[in-house]
């Protein structure tokens, strides 16, 4: 019954800013040619987006939580949420990466997921929302892996209760929504680096989530696997897991201290030229 359920359509990235700083974050992409949009806040008040569409469907958010840790009484509920917050720990940057799920509670992903790896690889759904500038309440479901490391790793499911078109800020309308500067189209990767010891492990867990085995490339220095995700139009795109192979590879993953995590994002452009590398001031993005 379950494998009629799709697992591998991209639907959002998360890129995580300082505290109360969507507005900043919201320019500085601007500076890169993306045309930001005004998002919201979320049910739980803890974090605040703006949002970039992109034609091909699929969108990423820029976050940031509200208050610092500490703006919160000690021993509240609020600030129990805040400290366990999933991206609570996390470095400004890519954090995070979404899967379309189904909003349904009777055929779950998760249950889907967890048939295939024969174990607990994800959470079961909870639910999730936000009101958007407009007023309206979207609603959706969301599924996690179970274990905390493979947060940002493994891909989260959100799957709408109400329209996706409230919560992309609809995506197509008007057109403008999708026209950007910098010509981006859609995404053309995630990438994931991963210790080279966790690779193998990490590579069947990503499988399982997927629902396909990966195309796999090994040179002398490091193995790199990619499995093809697609989007809600005809774009393809495709997650990516390596060990890092590089001086700056390395650094990254040093610096955040963890087994794994999103390196890049890679955007799909019309113009040729505006492919290349960029930073933003926490993340690092490709245009091909």
């Amino acid at each position: 019954m379950f494998e009629s359920i799709s697992t591998h359509r991209l639907d959002h990235i998360v890129h995580l800013t300082p505290v109360a700083s969507v507005q900043e974050a919201s320019e500085q992409f601007r500076s890169l040619g993306f045309n930001v949009l005004t998002g919201g806040t979320h049910e739980d008040q803890l974090t605040a987006n703006a949002l970039i569409v992109l034609a091909d469907g699929a969108y990423f958010e820029l976050i940031s939580f509200t208050k610092h840790v500490s703006d919160y009484p000690p021993g509240s509920p609020q600030r129990d949420a805040r400290e366990n917050h999933r991206w609570a720990a996390k470095k400004p940057g890519w954090v995070d990466y979404g899967f379309l799920g189904n909003g349904s509670m009777d055929e779950r992903i998760s249950d889907t997921i967890n048939a295939r790896a024969n174990k607990i690889l994800y959470e079961p759904e909870f639910h999730g929302g936000r009101r958007n500038p407009s007023g309206q309440v979207l609603q959706w479901l969301i599924t996690s892996a179970a274990a905390k490391d493979r947060i940002g790793v493994l891909p989260f499911y959100c799957g709408d209760i109400t329209p996706r078109e409230l919560r992309a800020s609809v995506p197509t309308s008007p057109a403008s929504n999708v026209e950007h500067p910098n010509t981006a189209l859609g995404f053309s990767h995630v990438h994931v680096l991963c210790k080279e010891e966790e690779i193998a492990k990490i590579a069947q867990e990503i499988t399982y989530t997927v629902g396909h085995e990966p195309n796999t490339t090994e040179d002398s220095d490091s193995k790199r696997f990619s499995w093809p995700i697609h989007t809600s139009s005809d774009f393809d795109s495709r997650l990516i897991l390596s060990a890092p192979s590089t001086t700056e590879e390395h650094q990254f993953l040093g610096d955040r201290d963890r087994s794994a995590a999103i390196h890049e994002i890679g955007f799909r452009v019309k113009d040729e030229r505006k492919q290349g590398s960029v930073m933003t001031p926490y993340a690092k993005i490709v245009f091909t």
